[in-house]
């Protein structure tokens, strides 16, 4: 590539700044559509990565080895599979997780949650004249802070005794424990779930939400399951020809046992279960940490690649009107050139001149989009706590992005100025 000296290089970039002081309203215009573009990538790319380091250390914190059997999952749909076909498998029933429990000896625990899949129940608590928002109220087994690695900062959790008493008393996530008791001690009182009354036992630390990101996972409270069917039953959304129920098994294994063991013995107990014959397909799913992220990244994958693609349009956009401008700007200085041309210039310094310009121009852009962006990923945060990430290389790839359109959209004026006849330049009115 051809060099330029120093001094050319600050003549250039002193003029282009002329160019922008002089014209404000075209330069403006010029560089509109390149800061929309920028902008948008930058923007777009702070929200899509603090999402996705949210969830997968929401993911990550279900532990890697647990095994979920679900009815069917995303990545069914993902691979092609038709909604209705999945709705018609049978639905999975507390006495799924029992035989599982009881059958499969390569797994250490087996958890059952009820209120979670399908269409969540949710209900307001209250306690006096106190009363929380509608929150997710899960009956579960008394080993859900195991599997789920949930931590209980106050009382306890329900044991299997009271699991089997059907017994009305409730573990509360943080979100009601601070509505209901801010100022005082829960442990022993008594609060309203439904129509029904429940002695609180324990209280939930706060679930990890990266980037102060609230998902609503603290609005929760947990019943023994025994006695959510009591009150609740196994609700069903019903769609599409078929129905969800709110079920949810979790397993994991013996610390000594590999993974792809203990899943092909949930499949043995599920597949007799079903009365499956062996030229049948499963009609449920197993699921893992592994499976589910593999799943995101398909997710979030195409989504910044949809979100680049659009605001490549405006990149685009923004850089034929930088090849506008300054074509109109090449035949309004015709006679600077010619005069530039008379006195040495040679045409690779005319060619650099508006070469560089052009991309000076969109660079100004760029570094506008930049700040507009992260702006804007900072203000989603705060207005809404939602997770951003500002990593160093969206400003260098927003970058990047101007000044190649810069330079790209530049080039054929830049050509046409440097092939200018002096003489005709210097004629030309």
């Amino acid at each position: 590539m051809t060099k330029i000296g120093g001094g050319l290089f600050g003549e250039i970039v002193s003029m282009a700044m002329d160019t922008l002081r002089e014209q404000k309203v075209r330069s403006g215009l010029t560089i509109l559509g390149v800061v929309i573009g920028i902008m948008s990538i930058v923007g777009s790319t702070s929200l899509i990565r603090g999402l996705d380091e949210s969830l997968r250390s929401t993911i990550q914190s279900m532990g890697r080895d647990t095994i979920f059997v679900t009815k069917f999952s995303g990545i069914s749909l993902g691979s092609g599979r038709e909604l209705t076909e999945l709705l018609r498998r049978p639905n999975l029933t507390p006495d799924d997780a029992e035989a599982i429990a009881d059958q499969a000896d390569t797994l250490a625990s087996v958890n059952l949650v009820l209120g979670q899949g399908g269409q969540p129940t949710q209900e307001r608590i209250y306690h006096r004249s106190e009363q929380t928002k509608r929150l997710n109220i899960f009956g579960s087994t008394s080993n859900y802070p195991e599997v789920f690695n949930v931590e209980v900062t106050e009382g306890r959790f329900f044991t299997p005794g009271e699991t089997r008493r059907r017994a009305q008393v409730v573990v509360l996530g943080l979100t009601p424990a601070q509505a209901l008791f801010p100022n005082t001690d829960p442990i022993g009182k008594r609060v309203r779930v439904g129509n029904l009354r429940y002695t609180v036992i324990g209280v939930t630390g706060e679930s990890p939400s990266p980037g102060g990101f609230n998902m609503g996972q603290d609005d929760f409270v947990v019943i023994p399951h025994t006695t959510y069917q009591k009150q609740f039953g196994i609700r069903a959304t019903r769609a599409f020809g078929g129905e969800m129920r709110a079920v949810m098994i979790a397993a994991v294994p013996h610390e000594d046992i590999d993974r792809a063991d203990a899943m092909a013995d949930i499949e043995r107990v599920m597949r007799i279960r079903h009365r499956l014959r062996l030229d049948e397909e499963n009609d449920f799913e197993l699921m893992t940490q592994d499976a589910i992220l593999g799943l995101w990244d398909q997710i979030s994958g195409a989504t910044f690649l949809s979100l680049i693609v659009i605001s490549s349009i405006a990149l685009l956009v923004g850089g034929i009107g930088v090849m506008g401008i300054m074509t109109i700007s090449v035949t309004e200085r015709t006679r600077e050139i010619g005069t530039r041309r008379a006195i040495g210039a040679k045409r690779r310094e005319i060619l650099w001149q508006f070469l560089l310009e052009a991309s000076f121009l969109t660079a100004v852009g760029g570094v506008l989009g930049i700040a507009l962006g992260s702006a804007i990923g900072i203000g989603v945060h705060f207005a809404t706590g939602f997770p951003i990430s500002l990593p160093w290389w969206s400003f260098a790839l927003g970058l990047s992005f101007s000044a190649g359109v810069g330079i790209l959209f530049g080039m054929f004026p830049a050509i046409k100025a440097a092939r200018l006849d002096p003489i005709e330049a210097l004629r030309y009115e």
